[in-house]
C-alpha cells in the first residue's frame, strides 16, 4: 500500500480513510505517535471529524503496512519500524528491484525507455546546478519508471512502497549532497544497461547503488540476510 503525503488535512478525490492513514502514517514515521502509544478510534474522529468507519479502515490499513498493532481486547498500538527493520527493508527492496530490472530488459517499450532518459537528463541537469531536492524527486521518478516498465502491477506496487518507506529514513540534506555525482552516475549506468539489455552490469549497479544507499542513510552496519 502506497500514497504521496498530504500537505492539506485533506486529498480530494481520495476516501477519507485513505486521508486519515496518510496523516497517520505520517504522524508515526515522524515520531509525532510514538512505539507503544495507543491510538484510539475516538480520538483520531474527533480530531478529523468523521465516524468510526473510515477510522476503522485506516487503522486496517496501518496494520497492513505494520505500522500498528490491533490487540484483541486492547485496542490499536503503535509499532513503527526499528532500525534493523529498515535495514532489512534495503535489502528486501534490492531483491526485488533486481527482479524488476530483469523483467523491464525483456518489456520495456521505446517510449518507456525515452521516458527514463529523459527523466534522467533532468536529474542531470538539477545535479549540475546543485539543486539537490529537484534532483531527488527526478531520482524517485526514474525508478517509478524502471518499476512500471516490469509491467507486473503487485511488484511495481511493492516497490513503491520500500521506496517511500526506506526515503523517509533518510540522512539529512547537508550529506547527501556530497552523493549527487556518485548517484547520478549510478543511474547513468543504469539507463545503459537498459539501452543496450545488459542485463549483468544492470543487476550489478543496482546493487551497488542501493548498498550504497542503505550505508549513506546510516543502516551500514545493521547486518541483513540476504534473500
Amino acid at each position: 500500500m502506497y500514497y504521496q503525503n498530504a500537505k492539506d488535512d485533506v486529498v480530494s478525490g481520495l476516501p477519507l480513510a485513505i486521508n486519515i492513514f496518510i496523516k497517520l502514517r505520517e504522524e508515526i514515521l515522524q515520531g509525532m505517535l510514538k512505539n507503544g502509544e495507543k491510538l484510539t478510534e475516538q480520538r483520531i474522529c474527533n480530531k478529523y471529524n468523521v465516524s468510526r468507519t473510515p477510522v476503522r479502515e485506516a487503522f486496517r490499513l496501518l496494520e497492513q503496512e505494520g505500522l500498528i498493532a490491533m490487540i484483541p481486547n486492547r485496542g490499536a498500538f503503535v509499532t513503527g519500524f526499528e532500525e534493523q527493520d529498515v535495514a532489512d527493508m534495503y535489502e528486501m527492496r534490492k531483491v526485488y528491484e533486481v527482479l524488476a530490472f530483469e523483467w523491464a530488459i525483456e518489456r520495456i517499450t521505446p517510449e518507456e525507455l525515452e521516458e527514463i532518459r529523459n527523466v534522467y537528463e533532468l536529474m542531470e541537469f538539477y545535479t549540475h546546478k546543485k539543486e539537490y531536492e529537484k534532483s531527488s524527486e527526478q531520482n524517485v521518478h526514474f525508478h517509478e519508471l524502471l518499476y512500471r516498465a516490469s509491467h507486473n502491477r503487485l511488484l511495481t506496487q511493492i516497490l513503491t512502497s520500500y521506496q517511500y518507506y526506506t526515503k523517509q529514513f533518510q540522512i539529512s540534506s547537508e550529506v547527501k549532497y556530497e552523493h549527487m555525482e556518485e548517484l547520478l552516475e549510478e543511474h547513468h549506468e543504469i539507463l545503459q544497461a537498459l539501452e543496450t539489455k545488459d542485463a549483468p552490469r544492470g543487476i550489478a549497479v543496482i546493487k551497488r547503488h542501493l548498498e550504497g544507499s542503505k550505508e549513506r542513510a546510516g543502516y551500514g552496519a545493521f547486518r541483513s540476510y540476504e534473500v
